[in-house]
């Protein structure tokens, strides 16, 4: 880090949350900014924490100098993050939401401005008490946003069931009466319902469930191509952790890898949901997902509990992971079980694994998460009208500040 950055970064001390004046125009300017998935020139004007257009010359307006060869792009969202920090949100959100503000405000430090606290199959009675302690609310000087829950499960396969507790995963005889009872009827702090759509009744599920705006995503499944092509046709927008807890593809047999090859249009969106912590993909197939669906890739982190910890062992649900650097099993088992990489780094290695652009990896974790939610107009996306919840990088993507509403709530530390 040079010199000349770490004044500037100094310098943004003076934006922190109580210093910001919500009658003031505030000009950031860095070398490129994302918008949607193109990088351009020019800058960005935030007022009381929204984006703005180009203010009247009346109006007084205060630069924020974020430096030469810096990256102003939309906060990271992140659709799958299970815990972090010593927490596991499908453990702890049975107790109180404690843990939750604290992972929040801990994931500032990776870029990530929202996110989506996600549980793993569990029971009735638990979902009863996690769902009580989980509410969708805005980030703030304390910490990222919370978008609503992922709930990962427990409609999924018992064949795929990854790092799922088998006791805890259930059919639906009863198509929405057995959701209901699952979940409860109060759904309104739930963004994201992963299920495997091979199941009986799931068409009706998907259909109900994206009736209440939440996202349907396709995972932990031994669904066939037909199946899965016609959870889209009854509203599916996503797969969950593409490749990983589902059938492999086979040339005469693709199964959900061969969502793959499908034609993208307005009235069935597909996003293929990515970890790419180097363990749970090959390189290679991370390519090809990319390379096949350039405008459909979706980076998550599927972090754990370990995440942000050393190695050892640790809580995911009801089973115990042993983590050894950045490989994350189920103890005594070679199954992976989620992942201990943050997102940031997930893009760094999106970036360098399939040699796509800059603006493509960083779209990645902003503007396509939040096109899977239906929320572009407010988050991942600098434009007029937007929230203002930045990240901002250097050319080889490492975060140097993370900025909510305009305003300071983490920097680097400078060396």
């Amino acid at each position: 880090m040079s010199e000349d950055l770490d004044d500037v970064m100094r310098s943004w001390d003076q934006f922190s949350w109580d210093l910001v004046r919500p009658d003031v125009v505030y000009a950031f300017v860095s070398d490129k900014v994302l918008r949607q998935d193109r990088l351009t020139e020019g800058r960005v004007y935030v007022q009381n924490g929204v984006i703005i257009p180009t203010p009247d010359e009346n109006v007084q307006v205060v630069t924020i100098d974020l430096g030469k060869d810096t990256i102003l792009a939309p906060g990271f969202i992140d659709l799958q993050i299970n815990g972090g920090f010593g927490i596991d949100f499908t453990s702890s959100l049975g107790e109180d939401s404690s843990g939750l503000q604290e992972i929040a405000s801990k994931l500032l430090q990776y870029g990530v401005t929202s996110f989506c606290p996600t549980i793993v199959s569990s029971t009735p009675d638990n979902y009863e008490k996690i769902l009580k302690n989980i509410r969708v609310f805005n980030g703030s000087k304390e910490g990222a946003g919370c978008l609503g829950a992922h709930l990962e499960g427990p409609f999924i396969s018992l064949s795929h069931n990854g790092a799922h507790d088998p006791k805890c995963i259930f059919d639906y005889p009863k198509g929405i009466q057995d959701i209901d009872r699952m979940y409860g009827k109060n759904l309104k702090n739930v963004a994201i319902v992963t299920l495997a759509p091979e199941k009986e009744n799931s068409m009706s599920i998907i259909k109900y469930l994206t009736e209440k705006n939440i996202v349907v995503s396709i995972g932990h499944t031994d669904a066939s191509f037909e199946e899965a092509s016609g959870a889209i046709e009854n509203g599916a927008r996503m797969v969950t952790h593409l490749f990983n807890s589902m059938t492999s593809f086979h040339h005469r047999i693709p199964g959900v890898i061969g969502l793959l090859g499908h034609v993208r249009h307005a009235e069935e969106p597909l996003y293929f949901g990515l970890v790419a912590d180097n363990n749970h993909i090959h390189t290679t197939t991370l390519r090809i997902a990319h390379n096949a669906q350039p405008s459909a890739t979706v980076l998550v982190s599927d972090g754990i509990a370990a995440l942000g910890l050393g190695d050892g062992k640790h809580s995911l649900g009801s089973q115990i992971i042993k983590i050894s650097g950045t490989r994350a099993v189920i103890d005594g088992t070679d199954t992976l079980s989620g992942s201990v990489t943050a997102i940031d780094q997930c893009v760094r290695n999106f970036l360098d694994v399939t040699g796509c652009s800059h603006a493509q990896a960083l779209a990645a974790a902003s503007y396509r998460p939040a096109q899977v939610l239906q929320i572009s107009a407010s988050k991942g996306n600098i434009t007029h009208g937007a929230d203002a919840d930045f990240v901002v990088l250097d050319n080889e993507l490492n975060v140097l500040s993370t900025w909510i509403q305009g305003r300071l709530v983490h920097r680097a530390q400078i060396v």
